[in-house]
Parts: C-alpha cells; sequence; structure tokens
C-alpha cells in the first residue's frame, strides 16, 4: 500500500525524517524533485532510494535533460531509473530506455512521451527490486554533461544565429518559457517554426523575407526560419497566415 507523505503534518526537516524513519519504507521513488536527498534520508529505505531521470545517464545530468537534448541537437534520449547517492544524478543505473529524436519534437512532445516509458520503466524496475533481479551498474565517467536549469533570458531569439539553432531553440522552450522576439515595439512568442533548406536572399537577421506555404519566412545568420504559429503579448496564439492578415509586416525586423 502507498502511502503519500504530502498529507503528513510535517515541520521542519528533522520531523520529516522521522516521519520517514517511522514509516519504514521499503524504496523511495522521486520524480523530477528538483533537489538532492540528504544522506540520512538516502540510508532510510531498506532497498534505498531510486529517482525516474529524463535522459540516458550519464549524459544530462541536471534540472533540464530534455530541453538541453533538443538544444544541442542530439538524436537519441531517454529514461534512467537509478540509485540515489549525495551526488547529482550520479548514482547507480538499474535500468534505462533510450528513443530516436527525429529532429522536430517540443520538448512538451518529449517530457510526455518520457513520462509514459518511466511510468512503465519504474514500475519494471520496483518489481525487480523486490524480487531481487535488478543489479546496479556505475554510471560511466566518460560522456558526462550537465542540463543546467533553464534560465528565462534564453527565450530570447537572436537572429543573427543560424536557422538551426533558432529552431531548436523554439522547439526546446516549449512549452515554458516559450522563445521570443520583438516586433514594433511588441513581444513576440514563437510557438512553432521550421528551419528552411536552400538559400535565402541576402537580408539582414530578422527581416521578415515574406510568406511561404502559409509560413512567415524570416531571415536568420545562416539560412532562414519560417514561422508556423506566434503570438503576441496579451493574445491568442494564431497561425502565421492569420498573424500576417492585414499587417503590413514583409520587410519590418524582428529582435
Amino acid at each position: 500500500m502507498c502511502r503519500r507523505l504530502s498529507r503528513w503534518p510535517l515541520r521542519g526537516r528533522r520531523s520529516a525524517q522521522q516521519a520517514l524513519r517511522d514509516w519504514a519504507p521499503d524504496v523511495l521513488m522521486v520524480v523530477a524533485y528538483g533537489l538532492i536527498l540528504p544522506p540520512p534520508v538516502l540510508a532510510i529505505p531498506r532497498l534505498g532510494c531510486i529517482n525516474v531521470h529524463g535522459s540516458v545517464l550519464p549524459r544530462w545530468r541536471g534540472a533540464a535533460p530534455v530541453q538541453r537534448a533538443i538544444l544541442a541537437g542530439d538524436t537519441q534520449t531517454g529514461v534512467t531509473i537509478m540509485q540515489m547517492e549525495a551526488g547529482l544524478d550520479t548514482g547507480p543505473i538499474l535500468a534505462s530506455h533510450t528513443i530516436d529524436l527525429s529532429g522536430d519534437e517540443t520538448a512538451a512532445q518529449v517530457l510526455e512521451t518520457l513520462a509514459q516509458l518511466g511510468a512503465k520503466l519504474a514500475i519494471e524496475t520496483l518489481d525487480g527490486l523486490e524480487a531481487g533481479t535488478v543489479s546496479p551498474t556505475v554510471q560511466s565517467t566518460e560522456g558526462v554533461t550537465y542540463a543546467a536549469k533553464i534560465d528565462k533570458r534564453e527565450s530570447h531569439i537572436d537572429w543573427t544565429h543560424s536557422a538551426q539553432f533558432i529552431d531548436r531553440q523554439v522547439r526546446a522552450l516549449n512549452p515554458w518559457p516559450i522563445a521570443q522576439t520583438v516586433l514594433a515595439g511588441q513581444q513576440l512568442r514563437i510557438w512553432q517554426a521550421s528551419p528552411l533548406g536552400g538559400p535565402t536572399r541576402s537580408a539582414a537577421p530578422g527581416e521578415v523575407l515574406g510568406m511561404m506555404q502559409e509560413r512567415l519566412v524570416v531571415q536568420c545568420g545562416q539560412g532562414a526560419l519560417a514561422l508556423g504559429q506566434l503570438q503576441l503579448a496579451g493574445r491568442r496564439v494564431v497561425s502565421a497566415k492569420e498573424f500576417a492578415s492585414g499587417r503590413a509586416i514583409i520587410g519590418m525586423r524582428l529582435g
């Protein structure tokens, strides 16, 4: 039977730890917890504390593994179930599963996929721990990367970057904080975009070149980006076609 500690009237670190000791759990599991459990807590469960982490460790230890994977242009990610220890996502691996990234997923879509995959893998791991069939594997010291927490300042688009980079930025920062730029002094959020192949005409980075297949085309430092869904501050999300309707936007510069 699972009991929810969040319902207990816990006050202070010591009382919380004592409550855990009184509870005498076989195992503790955390998902998207965001903090490192202190050694006294790690020592309480008979089978230890485990964490469901949204990457294939040791790549992307830390707070934002999915977003960092997309920003880096990774072609794979996945889920790791690991035994927790004092370090940040450094513990032995109990199970992992890898998925391919096609290069057009948003962080929201990947997080949903990994949530379902992680839930299934977590249950299998718990069953294995209880049966004694799961053996921890020490993490490799090679290929370690750190996924720093996303800062809202990272949402601002620098149009001197390549179209491929800005595309990754748009996808990685969806659903939060959403990539944004400025149009005529107003905040403009970019919810969906895709890089265009082939050469574009000479223009300044951020210049709106025109419409193509109902998307707004914007010049980047390298290549061009086709914007599909946009949102002015305080307004609803609209298609590029709807956004451009009635606006003399061609030739204007974003940023």
